[in-house]
């Protein structure tokens, strides 16, 4: 009898026997590899006290995580059944608080089948039978024996997030946190002696994009953390600098860096203080946020030649589409939609000033696929700062490994890439996450060496350096 999916030790790898047979061989070679994870969104408080508990099952698995959430919404379950605000949550008795949990979760089990055949449905399964030993899937009628098994673990020692750490044989993590974090939780990580590496990583949208909510505040929030009075454009980017050298001093190896589109322009020191100032003054017109975050990009990129940081840039996601579930429940509730993107000619200025300079690395992410073989694997495959970050978000899936493998490689080869990183908020997500990962990349080498494209010598050195040793090379770690 064919194992079920849940349990098949070949699970994602081609049914083609020449095909599989090569896949397993490589995916036995890489397996047990540690976890790289250079990016990323895990909470770094939940390293920071060795006590740390997860909460709930429904706290662990359901109302931070928007990919859950965007499926049960699109089904028809409101908002309110699913996310409890912080207000509500206050005011919500212990036992009130218990009752609610369980009923957030009885609806996601009831509708767990909506996950099938999706990325999340496949990291959820694996979640549940190697992490908490659950093989029977999950449904309306056994929610709560589940919920009731997964509840008792997570009490235990053995599943506080420094021992999962260890457990899922992690060598780095990296966090990801705003240029104003005052970064206590790795200040108190780091004092504890805990043996565990987490990086924290510099997030400067908040500051840098003149539209961004609660910009006015946040900069004032970078003036008390840098400890400079910013008032124009210059001492803002000497605040800037102050906490990315800050950043540095706590380990990090990287920024990150979201916006709507790759568009860069290197504007005058004078035109540049000109939209700051009116940004202070809540005067802007149309196009400065547009112009002034394309200019500060560019600056990022100089900063990343002078202090060695890997820059990395998000673009192509319309956030908070929905203004309704933004304006009661806030952003990240999974109403963020991807838009069409170019990159050729947008990111032209900033690749002309730093592309050749070998001091730089930028790590490009897409959620537009249109442009793998059109324009990411062409940059990729010609400047030596570019490198091509993963399938990300939309398509961290097994789909959109192949797609992703198929269209760039090609051009850019794997050597051009950064290897693979998680991208997640849920902890315990992330090996199932590399996992798949790792099945995906064997199982199309092993493509590559029946129609003996490649040999299997190359495909065992390929599939480490897709595993592993690109993740570390690109991010210097």
């Amino acid at each position: 009898m064919t194992p079920p999916a849940e349990t098949h030790t070949e699970r994602y790898f081609s049914p083609d026997p020449a095909v599989r047979d090569v896949a397993r061989t490589l995916y036995a070679s890489i397996a047990a590899l540690p976890l790289v994870c250079p990016h990323g969104h895990v909470d770094p408080r939940v390293f920071a006290d060795p006590d740390y508990h997860f909460g709930t099952p429904a706290d662990l698995f359901i109302i931070p995580d928007h990919y859950v959430v965007r499926m049960l919404y699109s089904q028809g379950v409101p908002m309110e059944d699913l996310l409890p605000t912080a207000e509500e949550e206050a005011h919500l008795s212990a036992e009130d608080k218990a009752r609610r949990h369980r009923a957030i979760w009885q609806i996601f089990a009831e509708r767990f089948h909506l996950f099938r055949g999706t990325p999340t449905g496949l990291w959820i399964r694996d979640e549940l039978r190697d992490i908490f030993g659950i093989h029977e899937k999950l449904t309306g009628a056994n929610a709560q024996d589940i919920y009731d098994r997964i509840a008792d673990q997570l009490a235990q020692p053995g599943f506080r997030p420094r021992a999962l750490y260890a457990r899922f044989n992690i060598e780095v993590l990296c966090t990801t946190d705003a240029a104003t974090d005052s970064l206590e939780h790795h200040q108190r990580i780091r004092q504890s002696g805990w043996g565990g590496r987490i990086l924290p990583t510099f997030r400067p949208d908040g500051v840098i994009n003149i539209d961004a909510p609660d910009w006015r505040a946040n900069i004032e929030r970078l003036a008390e953390a840098s400890g400079i009075s910013i008032t124009h454009y210059a001492s803002f980017l000497a605040a800037i600098e102050q906490r990315r050298a800050y950043f540095k001093a706590m380990g990090a190896v990287a920024t990150d860096h979201a916006a709507l589109t790759p568009f860069t322009v290197l504007l005058s020191a004078r035109e540049a203080d000109a939209i700051f100032q009116r940004a202070l003054r809540g005067e802007t017109m149309p196009d400065d946020a547009s112009r002034f975050t394309g200019h500060m990009l560019m600056q990022m990129a100089r900063m990343s030649v002078e202090d060695g940081l890997v820059m990395q840039l998000h673009v192509g996601a319309l956030r908070n589409h929905n203004r309704v579930v933004f304006e009661r429940f806030g952003p990240d509730k999974g109403a963020d939609i991807p838009v069409a993107t170019e990159y050729t000619r947008n990111l032209q200025p900033l690749l002309n000033a730093f592309g050749d300079d070998r001091r730089f690395r930028l790590i490009l992410f897409t959620l537009d696929e249109a442009t793998y073989a059109r324009e990411l694997a062409p940059l990729a495959g010609h400047y030596p700062a570019v490198r091509l970050g993963p399938p990300w978000w939309f398509h961290d899936s097994l789909n959109g490994m192949r797609r992703f493998f198929n269209q760039v490689m090609e051009t850019a080869g794997i050597y051009n890439t950064a290897g693979f990183n998680d991208d997640t908020r849920a902890f315990c997500s992330i090996p199932a996450r590399h996992d798949l990962w790792r099945r995906a990349a064997c199982d199309w080498l092993a493509g590559l060496v029946v129609r003996h494209v490649i040999d299997e010598q190359d495909a065992h050195e390929m599939a480490r350096a897709l595993a592993y040793d690109l993740t570390k090379i690109t991010y210097h770690l």
